[in-house]
């Protein structure tokens, strides 16, 4: 009887392991609303004066493509928990830092962006840490 409810007990999910899941799912949104916020930069539907893909210089071309293809295709994988999804995110993320961070001049100072995706990054480090050593104790 002991050994049944220890079983069973290991194969429900724990709470970090829970949080981590809906944490994806967050991401997943963000992902998806970036995307369509390049999708919309694309195709022209935003009045600003560069905002149209002939209208932009080539230097927002490149990664406007990129990031509307990439930020979608992670809230995918994200939100379906696969393995892939993450490193699809830190494509992105990463893209996004080298332009805000790298080339402010080109592409606008915007830190938050930055900032953001480093609290996500760590974020995501910590909970996969928690779970981690959660299932290490368990295991001895």
């Amino acid at each position: 009887m002991n050994d049944e409810v220890t079983r069973q007990s290991s194969l429900e999910p724990s709470t970090a392991e829970l949080t981590f899941y809906w944490f994806h799912r967050v991401v997943a949104a963000y992902c998806l609303m970036f995307g369509m916020l390049y999708w919309v930069r694309l195709i022209g539907i935003y009045d600003g004066p560069t905002w149209r893909f002939d209208l932009m210089p080539t230097y927002w071309q490149v990664p406007s493509v990129i990031l509307a293809v990439f930020f979608p295709f992670a809230a995918i994988g994200l939100w379906m928990l696969a393995s892939w999804g993450p490193v699809i995110w830190f494509i992105c993320a990463a893209t996004e830092t080298v332009m805000y961070a790298g080339f402010p001049e080109l592409f606008a100072d915007k830190l938050l962006i930055v900032v953001s995706h480093l609290c996500v990054a760590l974020l995501y480090a910590a909970l996969r840490l928690v779970i981690y050593f959660q299932k290490r104790a368990a295991a001895r």
